[in-house]
Order: C-alpha cells, then sequence, then structure tokens
C-alpha cells in the first residue's frame, strides 16, 4: 500500500472537519458565554472537560473499533466490516444510556466536593444537565465515523461538521440571549448540533455506501463484540484518562482564581483548534497502520509516520504564525475584559509552541495503538501521567505564573512520543 500525502491528505481531512464539530461546538460555547460572564467561562471549561471525560471512554472505544474494521478492510474481509460496525454500535448506544444515568447521579455529588467556588459549581451543573444527553447523538455518529475511517471513505464527515457548525453558532445565539438560557442553552445548543451531523453521516451512509458488499446487515455477535472490546478497553481508559488529566489541571487552576480559571479557559478553547489537526492525523496514523499490518506490509509503519508528522507540520506552522501575529484579537473575541487579554498572552504562546512536539508524540503513539497493543498504550498513558501529576502537584507549592503549568504539556507528550518510538523500533 503507497500512502502518498496526497493520498493521506484526502483521507485525514474530512477526519479533521469530523473532529472539529466536537471542538468548535465547545469553542462556540466559550465565545459566547465569555461575553455572558466571568464565572461562566470558567465553568464551561470545567463542565466541558467533565463531558469530555465520559465522552472519551466512548471514543476510546470507537478507536479501538476504527482498528479491527480497518484491519478487515486490509486483509480484503470486507463484509466483516460492517458486521464489526453493528456490533460496536449496539454497544456504544448501550454505553450511552449507562453513561448519562451515572452522570445524572453522581456527577453533582463528585462536583460538589472538587470545585471550590460555589458559582462555578452551579454553572457547571446547569451546563452538564443539558449537555449529556448529546452521548445518544455523539456515540452513534463515533460508531459511523470509525467504520468510514476504518474503509477509508471519509468524504462524508466534512458535510457533517459544516452542518454541527451552521446549527451550533444560531443556535447559542437564540438560546443564550434571545432566550435568556445563559449556560444552559450553550449546552442544549450543543447537542441539537450534534443530532444534525449524526442524520447527515446516517443518510449518507444509506444512499451511497455499498451495503452488500460491507455487510452492512444487523446481526449480533458476541465473538466478535469480545474481540473489539479486548482491543478498545484499554484505548477507553487511555482517553478517559488523557482528558481526566485536563480536568485536574483545570481543578489546579480554578484554585488560583476565577480569573486564572477564565484564561485557561480562552487558552484552551484555541489550542482546541490545533488539537483537531493532531488528533486527525494521528487519528488516521492508526487505521492506515492497521491496513498496513493488515496486507504485511509493517516495514512501512515509519515511512508512513514521518509523512503524517510532515504534512502536520505543512499544515499547522502557518496557523501557530497567524495566531502568535493576532494573538490580540484572537483572545479579545472571547472578553471584554483587558486584563484577561493581557494575562492570557504568556499562556497562550506556550500552548502554540507545544504543537511541535505533540504532533511527532501523538502520531507515534497512535501507530503503536494500530497495531493493536492498546493495553501498551495505556501503560504509556499510566507512566507519563504520574510524572505529569507529580509536576502538577509541585508548582502548586510554589508561587508560578499560570504559564508555567501550561509549560507541563511539554513534559507530557514527549514522554509519550519516546515510549511509542522505542516500542516500534524494538518490540513490534
Amino acid at each position: 500500500m503507497n500512502y502518498t500525502y496526497k493520498k493521506i491528505w484526502l483521507i485525514a481531512f474530512p477526519v479533521m472537519m469530523s473532529i472539529l464539530i466536537e471542538q468548535l461546538i465547545n469553542i462556540t460555547d466559550a465565545l459566547f458565554l465569555g461575553h455572558v460572564g466571568d464565572v461562566e467561562l470558567g465553568a464551561s471549561a470545567l463542565a466541558g472537560i467533565w463531558f469530555l471525560a465520559i465522552y472519551m471512554l466512548g471514543f476510546g472505544f470507537s478507536l479501538g473499533l476504527q482498528v479491527v474494521i480497518a484491519r478487515r478492510n486490509g486483509e480484503q474481509r470486507y463484509s466483516e466490516t460492517g458486521k464489526t460496525f453493528f456490533q460496536g454500535f449496539s454497544f456504544l448506544l448501550s454505553l450511552a444510556v449507562v453513561l448519562c444515568l451515572l452522570s445524572q447521579i453522581l456527577s453533582p455529588v463528585l462536583l460538589k466536593h472538587l470545585i471550590a467556588s460555589g458559582d462555578v459549581y452551579n454553572a457547571v451543573i446547569c451546563y452538564l444537565d443539558g449537555r449529556i444527553w448529546g452521548l445518544f447523538f455523539s456515540f452513534p455518529f463515533l460508531a459511523l465515523r470509525s467504520f468510514l475511517v476504518g474503509i477509508t471513505q471519509t468524504k462524508a464527515l466534512n458535510m457533517a461538521a459544516f452542518t454541527a457548525v451552521l446549527v451550533n453558532i444560531p443556535m447559542n445565539w437564540l438560546l443564550i440571549f434571545g432566550f435568556g438560557m445563559g449556560i444552559s442553552g450553550a449546552a442544549i445548543a450543543s447537542s441539537l448540533a450534534e443530532l444534525c451531523s449524526l442524520i447527515v453521516l446516517t443518510t449518507y451512509v444509506f444512499r451511497h455506501i455499498n451495503r452488500h458488499l460491507y455487510g452492512l446487515h444487523w446481526s449480533m455477535d458476541m465473538t466478535v463484540l469480545k474481540e473489539i472490546f479486548s482491543i478498545s478497553v484499554w484505548s477507553m481508559l487511555q482517553f478517559f484518562m488523557s482528558v481526566a488529566i485536563w480536568f485536574l489541571f483545570f481543578l489546579a487552576i480554578e484554585r488560583l482564581g476565577e480569573m486564572e480559571l477564565a484564561v485557561s479557559n480562552i487558552v484552551r478553547s484555541v489550542s482546541a483548534l490545533f488539537s483537531v489537526i493532531v488528533n486527525a492525523l494521528s487519528g488516521v496514523t492508526s487505521s492506515l497502520v492497521s491496513n498496513l499490518i493488515g496486507a504485511g506490509e509493517k516495514k512501512n509503519v515509519f515511512p508512513l509516520c514521518r509523512r503524517i508528522i510532515r504534512l502536520g507540520y505543512a499544515a499547522g506552522v502557518p496557523l501557530i504564525v497567524l495566531a502568535l501575529l493576532f494573538h490580540q484579537s484572537i483572545i479579545g473575541a472571547y472578553t471584554e475584559n483587558p486584563a484577561i487579554v493581557q494575562a492570557a498572552w504568556l499562556p497562550f504562546a506556550v500552548m502554540l509552541l507545544n504543537y511541535f512536539f505533540a504532533l511527532p508524540g501523538y502520531v507515534y503513539l497512535n501507530a503503536v495503538t494500530g497495531t493493536g497493543a492498546t493495553r501498551t498504550v495505556f501503560i504509556f498513558q499510566v507512566t507519563t501521567t504520574i510524572a505529569y501529576l507529580f509536576c502538577l502537584w509541585g508548582l502548586s507549592h510554589w508561587n508560578v505564573p499560570l504559564a508555567a503549568y501550561w509549560a507541563v504539556e511539554y513534559l507530557y507528550v514527549i514522554l509519550l512520543g519516546m515510549q511509542a518510538i522505542i516500542y516500534l523500533k524494538y518490540k513490534q
């Protein structure tokens, strides 16, 4: 299999657009809520990451599902791809029911003990009450995306992403300001956007995918589900942990003050645009590596990774330069508070430059995932998390600027990448 730069980009770009759905929802929420108040802006960060941690359980499963589908596609067992998809779809829908119920019961209790500010806590719960039901739309969407990425037919993801943006922006304005619903309106608008993107993707699959060729007929096979779960369980834990770390990071920032929390939400919101590129390219890496292994071409894994990294730098570096040049306008779009605009500059720059380390780190990590060694990836995540939390704990005992907390991200992605490269060279 010859994956040229053009072919990688044609596969990766629609995936990038689909990932952009979730990130643009968070960015839009932050942009609108920043003009409601600093408490709402900061609360949307904590609530968004709490929701994202729950969402990542489904995302982690979908990544394992994608690996299995891609392996079947690489082996040219096309009818097995649809059968595998339906096992994953059924599981994700069931998981959405369980997680929604658990969140309604446990989130208020847990967050009450974790969030110091009463105002921030109340705003977080208001957001989650409307947002958590979006799992019923986002989890089936993840199953469909895994199928399309696994068979390398990703064009429809562009349409789904565009639809979500068209729905989310006007609905945010209407519900937050038009109906005066505040942070609850942002949550409901986000869930509605996910519903519309799911409808678009479902319609595309029914109209344009050869259901006979790919075996798209409803069936249940516990053996296949067990195989998917044996790979996915480690991805689920890995991605849940990766976002849980973000939540702990923002809890540490929340204790610095409401302004620092608001600043960090702005920085995180902008960083989401760059993480879209990183996550899309690294996610495609796992699928393409899985296809290579299915075709018996292990020797091409490192050349593929290097091409993807170069492509990522070509796409991301111009955006970093523009963001640095126009940082005041970008930060100012979130808030009218000049103190927040000034305080955000240094953490903003630190976050942007982390892209140079995050891209190769996650590409190589997802190459390991593509080999099926998801348990190994989880172990890498655990060891890196311990080092990361130890550094955060150390910083909390010193009077350091906010940018120092953001610099710990460098350590995180470098450690992940180093472990992944060593594994691919000597253990694969």
